[in-house]
């Protein structure tokens, strides 16, 4: 059996039905100096397997959890449900999955896979809102076996379901670390920046970081050539608080980025197009990626800053035909829903649809600030003018004297259409501020807005495309 995860704080933990399993331990401890319901599933006769006397157990501490307002943290080596019970065992993971669908959004949920994980108590991997797997470690629904049997490919279990493909093609785990040891450090991690339920905010940290600093790094960042690349998270790590961002999923769908961060030591969760991967473009993994982020933020009281620098949505025949309007949709819901501060800086490029979905004013962000150079449009002003003038631009017979039209033209377009002064002087933008004083004005408007709270009227739940 795997040695016990060490708590970081002094109490000691309290056992919770301590001698119901040889394959489950489950306590109340502290995680980095924060309260939580803790449990491991792994060892015993068949390997972690999970019956009714151990799921018991960790039902139990996850009903603690909620009772007591806790997080809920687990550990999990384990080969399935315990096939020597038959049809009860299956019910006995089913309690762990309802139990855990109770306390989403209602108490932080954080599972650590650090060997096995198959069958079906793998699914509950997709219910808890963060994962962190170790490097050896697997989890998938069927087996290799099962997979050669129906499909005739033959495949093992590392390239099924390794830690390699959920972090980078599957977004299962937000974390892939080395050993339980870094697990249980990830896992104090991500805590720092939540709350220990939904009815509290969360906690505010000393930071020596002044909020008035320029964000000089971060105005060089980008560039001013449209279609030139960077990276965005050159930029969030000027403007947030030094050393606060945490990126959760970078593998996965690396044209977002998702991360905890914190500003004048308030945490915030951070949405941001990636120009250095896909140009920025939004395809279906990237909304599905930050729709469930946004949601997890918004039911946890994270204010949502998002950085846009997009060309649009990515085009092609395949996404459209895996359902990009559906999984598009996820996004645009999920921000519409929002009821926590949320703050938008448009940095260079936002065009059509994909700017909207960014937490546009039109979906109701709070407030809403541009670069100079920012062009925000139906789309950039060189395509825009080839399908606005381009029988008139081809007509003209003299290459010297049409080029010249078209740049003219495109300045046009850009004067009209695109600069951030005129998306203000509509109302969409609230304010077009120098790159250098991001941090400040951001900050300052964190500030004001710490106090909001939702005043929607209470209905069951909504009916999101999920």
């Amino acid at each position: 059996m795997a040695a016990p995860i060490p708590t970081i704080a002094g109490r000691t933990p309290t056992p919770v039905m301590g001698g119901r399993s040889d394959a489950v331990e489950a306590n109340l401890r502290e995680i980095g100096g924060r309260a939580v319901s803790w449990f491991r599933i792994s060892g015993g006769k068949h390997h972690g397997a999970i019956g009714t006397e151990g799921a018991e157990a960790v039902e139990r501490a996850i009903r603690l959890g909620l009772e007591t307002g806790v997080p809920v943290v687990g550990f999990l080596d384990t080969s399935g449900a315990d096939i020597h019970e038959g049809a009860s065992a299956l019910h006995a993971w089913g309690r762990l999955a309802k139990a855990l669908a109770d306390a989403s959004g209602v108490v932080p949920t954080v599972l650590a896979v650090t060997g096995t994980c198959v069958s079906g108590p793998s699914l509950l991997l997709g219910l808890v809102d963060v994962v962190v797997m170790t490097r050896e470690s697997f989890a998938y629904v069927s087996g290799p076996d099962s997979v050669e049997e129906f499909t005739g490919i033959v495949v093992d279990r590392m390239a099924l379901g390794s830690a390699t493909v959920h972090d980078g093609r599957t977004g299962v785990a937000a974390f892939v670390v080395d050993d339980d040891d870094a697990a249980a450090d990830a896992v104090a991690d991500v805590l720092e920046y939540l709350p220990s339920h939904s009815l509290v905010d969360p906690p505010v940290y000393f930071n020596d970081d002044p909020v008035d600093r320029d964000c000089e790094r971060a105005a060089a960042t980008v560039p001013a050539r449209a279609t030139a690349s960077y990276d965005v998270r050159d930029v969030l790590d000027d403007v947030l608080d030094h050393d606060s961002l945490l990126e959760l999923r970078p593998a996965y769908a690396s044209n977002i980025v998702t991360a905890l961060a914190r500003l004048d030591g308030r945490p915030v969760g951070i949405v941001a197009n990636q120009p250095s991967q896909r140009a920025g473009t939004i395809d279906i993994e990237a909304s599905r990626k930050a729709a469930r982020f946004v949601q997890w933020c918004d039911a946890f009281n994270l204010p949502l800053i998002t950085f846009v620098d997009t060309p649009g949505f990515e085009p092609g025949r395949d996404l459209e035909w895996r359902g990009m309007i559906r999984h598009g949709a996820e996004l645009v819901f999920a921000y519409g829903e929002a009821s926590v501060p949320r703050l938008c800086v448009v940095l260079r490029k936002a065009y059509g649809g994909a700017y909207i979905v960014m937490d546009s004013k039109g979906l109701g962000n709070d407030w809403c600030a541009a670069w100079p150079g920012a062009e925000i449009a139906v789309m950039g002003a060189t395509g825009a003018v080839q399908i606005l003038h381009g029988r008139r631009i081809a007509g003209i017979a003299e290459p010297t004297e049409r080029a010249a039209e078209h740049a003219a033209l495109v300045d046009e377009y850009e004067d009209r259409f695109s600069n951030p002064y005129r998306a203000a002087e509509r109302g969409y933008v609230d304010e077009v501020i120098d790159p250098r004083d991001t941090r400040r004005q951001l900050a300052g408007a964190l500030s004001h807005l710490a106090t909001k709270r939702d005043r929607q009227p209470r209905r069951r739940h909504a009916n999101g495309p999920l």
